[in-house]
C-alpha cells in the first residue's frame, strides 16, 4: 500500500494498477482502469453520428417517394392523360360501352356495382388518388402498382379509357348490396 495525499491508494500485486476501493465481489476487486482509447472514440463517433443522422439520412418515406415519382416518370405518368381530358362522357352509346368494358375488366376486383372487393368502393364519395374525372382517368390509364391497380393503357385504347372513366363517375352515390368500407379522403 502506498499513501497518496493522506489517502490509502491499493495496488494489484500482479499488474500494480490500482484497485478500487469498496468494489469486491465473490473476493474480486475491480480495478481503476481507464476505458480504451478505441472505446472512447467510437462512443464520441456514435454520439457525433446520431445528431448529424436526422439531418443527412433521408427516411424511408422520402425514399419511397424518389422512387414512385421515379417509376411515374418512366411510365409517361404526367404525360398520358392531358388536361383536356377533364369532362366525362354523357351520352348513353358511351356509358353503355364503357358499362360493357367495367363488367369483362373491372368487375373482378371492383364487383359488378361498383362496391369494392380488392379494388375500393367506387360508389361511396371517398376516394384515394382523387375524385375528379381527370384523376379516374388517370388512374386507369398509369394504374397503381402499390394498390394492386394494373395500367389498363397497353391492353384498352384512349377511348376505351375514356368510356369506362366516365362510367365509374356513374357509380358514385349508388348503393349497391354489402358495400367496401371507404377508403382515401372524402370527395368535395
Amino acid at each position: 500500500m502506498e499513501l497518496n495525499s493522506n489517502k490509502t491508494v491499493e495496488k494489484d500485486e500482479l499488474t500494480g494498477d490500482k484497485l478500487l476501493s469498496d468494489h469486491e465481489y465473490d473476493n474480486i476487486r475491480e480495478l481503476d482502469n481507464n476505458l480504451p482509447k478505441w472505446w472512447v472514440w467510437l462512443f464520441i463517433i456514435t454520439i457525433v453520428g446520431s445528431l448529424v443522422y436526422p439531418f443527412v439520412i433521408k427516411t424511408q418515406k422520402d425514399e419511397w417517394k424518389n422512387e414512385m415519382a421515379t417509376a411515374g416518370a418512366s411510365a409517361g405518368q404526367s404525360s398520358v392523360v392531358s388536361a383536356a381530358d377533364t369532362i366525362a362522357l354523357t351520352d348513353q352509346a358511351s356509358l353503355d360501352a364503357g358499362k360493357e368494358i367495367w363488367l369483362k375488366q373491372c368487375k373482378v376486383c371492383h364487383l359488378e356495382g361498383g362496391q369494392g372487393l380488392v379494388g375500393p368502393n367506387m360508389t361511396d364519395n371517398f376516394a384515394i388518388y382523387g375524385c375528379s374525372y381527370y384523376n379516374v382517368l388517370n388512374i386507369i390509364t398509369v394504374g397503381a402498382p402499390e394498390k394492386g391497380m394494373i395500367s389498363w393503357k397497353t391492353q384498352l385504347s384512349g377511348d376505351q379509357i375514356k368510356k369506362v372513366a366516365s362510367f365509374v363517375m356513374t357509380l358514385r352515390g349508388t348503393t349497391p348490396p354489402n358495400p367496401k368500407a371507404p377508403q382515401g379522403e372524402p370527395c368535395k
